[in-house]
């Protein structure tokens, strides 16, 4: 058992299910993972065997035929996960937001008939609030819904979703003219709607009116596909809506109840990257010899992986911190970010030491650390950049220690 990123106080099933994950990693994962990266390929094998291993569903309740383990134990296992292939966590991480997000804000009836399908991965989500135009401002979306009947119309472009052509439920902010912009109770936080769009899988015309064009070409992420999603004249009924009428005007608060999870999630993928960056350096380290000894043993390497070391261990307490705080039903928007915000950095910055320790063959494709090196900067821009943390972060802090006049 490694030393770095252990967890405390776990339950016998938690410890069993990591156990399962770690070697369904290192079986299943790693061996194949550069070559279906390189590939731009996506792993259907692995995800198949996902589907056998229930993980899917890990979150899902068990009345709707899931797991029914905690966030902790999720992002556990996305640690794991992404420590394999940092795409894999992502064909999995959409879809247990948009399931919490329906286990939290959905009607009965929307839980009795996407949740075990969800469970068992026969559907898939996806999760869509960016536009083309708007980045991390979310008030400035232009998808819009209107009324029409027992109906509503949905027009609009959304981009950067994950498993956006896999998907068979895409949950999807929009605006939504609910409150007069003349009208006193006016915000433009409240006029935003979440709908659940149900579609087919695949890319084109996958419903009257709903396009995923193709994969946006990435740098890398490569495995799972990035799409848009544009809407023109897509009709749902009323109970498309997450949590039904009552919904109605909620989209933003559901949203950002889903952002917080994944941002847990975000920092889960840092730190499963920041192990397996770890892993390769120290192994790399005591293999590769100069001046008649392993670079291991000269004090600038050693000192790097002490302190690569140190900035795993960090960000993985501070990501546990995170996750068990919304598993207790506590706020934990300035810790989830923190922790989203530490992780993602020290992940870039230990995965960039191992690629020095690994001198010229770092640069080599046929060395894992070249993908780990296109794979981490994602992690700083997915569910809020460094600086949008940071303001999440000074917000919550200020209101926090708010001096009285």
């Amino acid at each position: 058992m490694a030393r770095l990123a252990q967890t405390d106080g776990l339950t016998e099933v938690q410890q069993e299910i990591l156990s399962a994950v770690r070697t369904f990693v290192d079986k299943e994962i790693i061996p194949y993972a550069t070559e279906l990266e390189h590939k731009d390929e996506f792993p259907e094998a692995i995800v198949d065997g996902m589907k056998e291993m229930g993980l899917f569903g890990l979150t899902i309740a068990e009345e709707y035929g899931g797991l029914g383990e905690s966030l902790l134990t999720y992002a556990l296992v996305v640690e794991q996960i992404a420590r394999g292939w940092m795409s894999i966590s992502g064909v999995i991480n959409t879809h247990f937001i948009v399931a919490y997000m329906i286990a939290q804000h959905g009607t009965d009836e929307q839980k009795q008939r996407l949740l075990p399908k969800m469970a068992t991965g026969e559907i898939r989500g996806a999760f869509s609030m960016s536009e083309p135009e708007c980045g991390s401002d979310v008030s400035a979306i232009k998808t819009r819904a209107r009324a029409e009947g027992d109906e509503f119309v949905l027009d609009g472009q959304k981009m950067w979703l994950t498993n956006g052509a896999r998907a068979g439920v895409v949950a999807t902010l929009v605006k939504d003219d609910l409150v007069a912009p003349t009208s006193p109770d006016f915000s433009v936080y409240k006029n935003m709607t979440t709908f659940l769009i149900e579609k087919e899988p695949g890319f084109g015309e996958t419903r009257p009116g709903l396009t995923i064009p193709g994969k946006i070409e990435k740098m890398g992420y490569k495995g799972v596909e990035t799409t848009e999603m544009v809407l023109d004249g897509v009709h749902v009924p009323k109970d498309a809506i997450l949590g039904g009428e009552e919904g109605r005007g909620r989209g933003f608060y559901q949203m950002m109840d889903g952002v917080e999870v994944g941002r847990v999630n975000v920092a889960a993928r840092a730190c499963g990257i920041s192990i397996r960056a770890f892993e390769l350096a120290v192994k790399y380290a005591q293999q590769r010899k100069t001046f008649g000894k392993q670079i291991a043993e000269h004090q600038a390497v050693a000192f790097k992986l002490a302190e690569m070391a140190t900035k795993v261990e960090a960000a993985h307490l501070m990501m546990v911190n995170a996750a068990r705080l919304k598993d207790r039903g506590e706020r934990n928007d300035v810790e989830a970010g923190m922790a989203k915000l530490l992780a993602s950095e020290y992940c870039a910055e230990v995965t960039q030491e191992s690629f020095r320790i690994h001198g010229g063959y770092g640069y080599s494709k046929e060395y894992e650390i070249e993908r780990l090196m296109r794979e981490a900067p994602f992690l700083l821009i997915g569910e809020g950049t460094s600086e949008i943390q940071k303001t999440i972060i000074s917000r919550g802090l200020l209101k926090e220690y708010r001096t009285k006049d």
